[in-house]
């Protein structure tokens, strides 16, 4: 057991019976217990399988490469459409975990078995995702910020291009594009770290809350 997600699971405020419930479960298979991104996450060789954790309505486990599982029993949920490879069970309650218990640790189980064996999810590519007229403008007002643009690595690109595609109207589209061209000149992904604070880099860790605006 981590000390760290023993800390979590004291001071959580919402869905604690629950987490710790999916967690004793959890740790019946073959996995050692670590703390990343905050919540409890679950490895097999280093390798991640699942993590727990929590929101308003429900919390879940989270399969990373849930992709994969056969889900015989029809239980996994993708987050958005946009999500490639991670799915979730949600959970509303302590005996709807109780009830799918075996069920859970059997998905787990196959899960770490997908990773041992390295089975990959097929990812979609860089040129699988549309390029909004907005942006394409602006590569042809700038240049150079199309060379930036192109110089990310691909999933730093595929970020981008989802986020702005998220946006319905031109003028919400065009905002994001400027909002994030700094971003973009300097490298960095739509959740980089760009204060230098994170302990989790590349990856914004929220540390740049402390700095004082001044």
């Amino acid at each position: 057991m981590n000390k760290k997600v023993d800390t979590f699971l004291t001071e959580v405020l919402q869905w604690q019976v629950e987490l710790i419930r999916l967690r004793e479960l959890i740790l019946e298979c073959d996995v050692v217990e670590d703390f990343k991104w905050k919540h409890p996450c679950y490895t097999n060789n280093g390798k991640n399988i699942v993590l727990i954790y929590g929101f308003k309505e429900y919390c879940a486990v989270l399969f990373y490469k849930g992709a994969l599982l056969k889900d015989h029993k029809n239980i996994l949920i993708q987050q958005t459409k946009n999500v490639q490879a991670g799915r979730q069970i949600r959970f509303q309650n302590i005996e709807e975990i109780n009830e799918l218990s075996v069920v859970i640790k059997e998905y787990i189980q196959e899960a770490i078995a997908h990773e041992k064996s390295g089975k990959q999810i097929p990812m979609k590519k860089v040129s699988d995702f549309a390029v909004p007229f907005e942006l394409k403008q602006i590569f042809m007002d700038n240049p150079e910020f199309k060379i930036a643009f192109t110089n990310l690595t691909p999933g730093r690109q595929k970020g981008y291009l989802l986020h702005f595609n998220q946006a319905k109207q031109s003028a919400t589209q065009v905002a994001r594009i400027e909002k994030n061209t700094k971003r973009i000149f300097n490298g960095k992904g739509l959740n980089d770290c760009v204060c230098g604070l994170s302990k989790r880099m590349p990856n914004c860790d929220g540390s740049h809350k402390q700095l004082q605006v001044t």
